[in-house]
């Protein structure tokens, strides 16, 4: 997976500071605040459902565990980049499964996007002000390697086209298929529902990475998860059925994965501000730098499936700013995301917790 080291080191990676990698679209910020708006909107109608109020998206935990972290202290120069990843370390982490969309009672059988995210703590650094005092990384992963909501622009247009049709998934579809990126629009669809332990992850979009810009990707390892690659949920086998894989895999086996960076070299090829394309791996190989250890234990815990959906917020822009989200749909994310919380903790009246260890979850 990472090719020849020797090559790799050589290669001409661009400076995330370099012309062309962020690149401002008219009317920006009248389209990300028009989103912020959708997004509560959509949030609104769930609440009204259950007297409930979930995130905007990956409304259903499928699974929350305690890991391991571990970045490789042999790294190549080119890929010790960042506080996270310029040395050697071990840090504890929570990652939670979920599934994308915003309807918590989604049925597991349904073929849609599937979300992972890490919380790693311990992590220190130079960090946008809003997280300067919280000694944590927020990492995200979809079981997609391009996102349908490639920027901000898209994401509005797209969240009117839901909004107003998602109920007819006939009318639905009249509407996408006028659209130039009608196939990129339909994918999440198609995404395979496979079992969430021998699922790949990806950032989707792209990050600066010390010096340079990558997207990341999460790649299961062990022989048992490469195994379960075939397993698809069937009709009979129940809408929680992805949970309850996940829960039995857990209490028997330990999960390992890499976590892989993919270097940007060339805009053209490697698009930042649209993340609506996959990055060639065969021009721009995929190289590992750390390692996720999950041991075993119960992925399905009442009291911290609730903390954590009531009181956390997963949100790279808490980070270190060697780790800053770059491109549109990340500018959207910057505001969406406090938006959408402040509204799940005002209608469910709780408080928004920023742990600062992993023995402060349930």
């Amino acid at each position: 997976m990472n090719g020849n080291s020797d090559n790799l080191a050589s290669r001409k990676y661009i400076s995330w500071e370099a012309e062309g990698v962020e690149k401002i679209q008219p009317n920006e910020e009248e389209d990300i605040k028009i989103v912020c708006e959708q997004t509560n909107h959509m949030q609104k109608v769930q609440f009204n459902k259950g007297r409930h109020c979930f995130g905007g998206t990956h409304a259903r935990t499928q699974g929350i565990v305690k890991a391991k972290f571990i970045v490789e202290d042999s790294l190549p120069a080119h890929l010790k980049q960042t506080e996270l990843f310029d040395h050697g370390g071990e840090y504890d982490v929570a990652c939670r499964y979920s599934s994308e969309p915003g309807d918590p009672g989604l049925d597991d059988r349904i073929l849609q996007p599937r979300g992972f995210a890490m919380k790693l703590f311990g992590v220190v650094g130079e960090k946008y002000e809003a997280g300067k005092d919280i000694p944590t990384q927020d990492i995200g992963f979809y079981s997609a390697p391009a996102i349908e909501l490639a920027d901000a622009r898209t994401t509005r247009e797209i969240l009117d086209l839901r909004i107003k049709y998602g109920n007819d998934k006939k009318e639905l579809y009249e509407h996408l298929e006028q659209r130039k990126d009608t196939d990129l629009q339909k994918a999440r669809d198609q995404v395979p529902n496979t079992h969430l332990e021998s699922t790949r992850y990806y950032s989707q979009t792209a990050y600066r990475y010390g010096d340079f810009v990558v997207k990341y990707s999460l790649v299961p390892s062990s022989a048992t998860q490469k195994k379960l690659a075939e397993e698809t949920p069937r009709p009979v086998d129940g809408d929680d059925i992805l949970h309850r894989w996940l829960q039995n895999f857990h209490r028997d086996h330990e999960a390992e994965y890499l976590f892989q960076v993919q270097l940007l070299e060339n805009l053209e090829d490697q698009p930042v501000e649209y993340a609506g394309s996959e990055w060639d791996a065969e021009k721009y190989p995929w190289q590992s730098v750390a390692k996720l250890v999950i041991p075993k234990q119960d992925s399905f815990i009442y009291a911290r499936k609730a903390f954590w959906e009531e009181n956390l917020r997963v949100d790279p822009w808490l980070g270190l700013k060697k780790f800053q989200p770059l491109g549109s749909s990340n500018r959207l994310r910057r505001s969406l995301y406090p938006v959408s919380a402040g509204l799940r903790r005002k209608m469910n009246a709780k408080e928004e917790i920023h742990v600062t260890t992993i023995s402060e979850l349930p």
